[in-house]
């Protein structure tokens, strides 16, 4: 389980972002997150990911203090994916600093053989979210968090990612953070799903979901 526990983050203005927020995944379980823009949605994501340090409350992965180095359990996609790659390095190089995807894979995900051999600044946006999302499945990864991962793709290569990030997850127990503005995403994907305002989480709307 990926667990958070009464998490407070605020701006350097001191304005609380995040204020007593908890929260836990399963593994193999699908979360959904919704809120207005700016209600701290990323950085409670950047908080689980070990790439934000709260400034009070605890955040465990599996019972246990997330990793100080090495590969980490949790992995934090954002909605902007040049943000996570080394400009200067190839794709292929890319996706090899953390493991080698298997063909199969890389064609699940509509990752083309001649990517491999660009930089990221050849790719679209949508084309280099696919390769930094394949990038974060990695073995030893426990949890996913997914940021508007989605929101630059056409709609038919929305589907085609994340029906293969579906069945990625389902073969491994990934627990998997979504967070989108798409209401209608997180039905079809999630079947708990919460929403952040003024620094608070709401209750879990617990409904069925459909596969993407």
């Amino acid at each position: 389980m990926l667990s958070a526990y009464r998490l407070h983050h605020a701006f350097a203005d001191k304005t609380a972002v995040l204020d007593n927020v908890s929260l836990s995944l399963e593994a193999g379980e699908w979360v959904g997150l919704n809120g207005l823009s700016g209600a701290g949605k990323s950085t409670l994501g950047q908080l689980l990911a070990g790439h934000l340090t709260p400034q009070a409350g605890v955040i465990k992965v599996d019972g246990a203090a997330p990793p100080r180095s090495g590969l980490q359990p949790v992995q934090w996609l954002p909605q902007s994916p040049e943000l996570s790659v080394n400009p200067r390095w190839r794709v292929k190089r890319i996706l090899e600093e953390a493991w080698t995807p298997s063909t199969a894979l890389r064609e699940a995900f509509g990752i083309e053989p001649g990517w491999l051999n660009r930089y990221p600044s050849a790719l679209s946006g949508g084309e280099l979210q696919r390769v930094c999302v394949l990038r974060a499945l990695a073995p030893g990864v426990r949890y996913l968090i997914a940021d508007e991962i989605s929101s630059m793709l056409d709609p038919l290569t929305q589907l085609a990612l994340w029906q293969a990030l579906r069945q990625v997850a389902d073969e491994r127990r990934l627990g998997v953070l979504v967070i989108s503005h798409d209401a209608a995403l997180l039905e079809r994907l999630c079947p708990r799903r919460l929403t952040l305002s003024e620094g608070r989480l709401s209750p879990p709307a617990r409904h069925g979901a459909q596969s993407a």
